[in-house]
């Protein structure tokens, strides 16, 4: 049961509605994340702003979905990897051994992904304040100063609809089902 209203195109806030049906018509639903989202209508208008932003960064659709993956395993949010995770195999047809490392926070076969993601913790465990080391690694896997700054921006929308979403408590959309994730605490606590 979700803690905040999931907000329909009917119910939602005049400022959010062209949005959600906007995002209904493009996606053939509406993700709950929109619809928690929806109750804040800046909220909703700076993510989908960022998620803009962020698509026309120089990092790839397959570095962009290890950046999402990774913080939002980091932040232990299930709908966001479900949902990334969809965009992993679908869009950026990432493979399936690939995407379960991400999710897993192992280390990833694509030693550019693996770059991405390690950066992406370290970014995290940081806020920022990453290591020479860590900037000096992430550089000799072919990033550049623009890339890690990038992966900063990456993470931010990404602390955005974790952190909402970790509010928020929204049930995952049927259609992300196949791409279900529980955080590793949960999922030794049900064992």
């Amino acid at each position: 049961m979700s803690r905040l209203p999931l907000r329909t195109i009917d119910d939602a806030p005049e400022a959010a509605k062209a949005a959600l049906t906007t995002a209904e018509k493009n996606n053939g639903y509406l993700p709950n994340l929109l619809r928690i989202l929806a109750n804040a209508p800046v909220a909703l208008e700076t993510y989908l702003t960022v998620s803009g932003i962020n698509a026309r960064s120089s990092l790839t659709l397959p570095e962009r979905e290890a950046v999402q993956i990774t913080a939002a395993a980091t932040h232990g949010c299930g709908f966001c990897v479900a949902g990334h995770t969809a965009i992993a195999e679908k869009k950026a047809q990432l493979d399936k051994q690939v995407v379960n490392a991400l999710r897993a926070r192992s280390t990833v076969a694509d030693a550019r992904l693996d770059a991405v993601a390690r950066f992406t913790e370290a970014v995290i465990a940081s806020r920022g304040a990453v290591s020479d080391e860590a900037l000096a690694t992430f550089k000799k896997a072919g990033f550049d100063d623009q890339a890690a700054l990038e992966v900063v921006l990456g993470v931010s929308l990404a602390t955005l609809c974790n952190f909402a979403n970790n509010l928020g408590q929204p049930p995952l959309n049927e259609q992300l089902s196949a791409y279900r994730w529980e955080p590793p605490l949960v999922q030794a606590a049900a064992e």
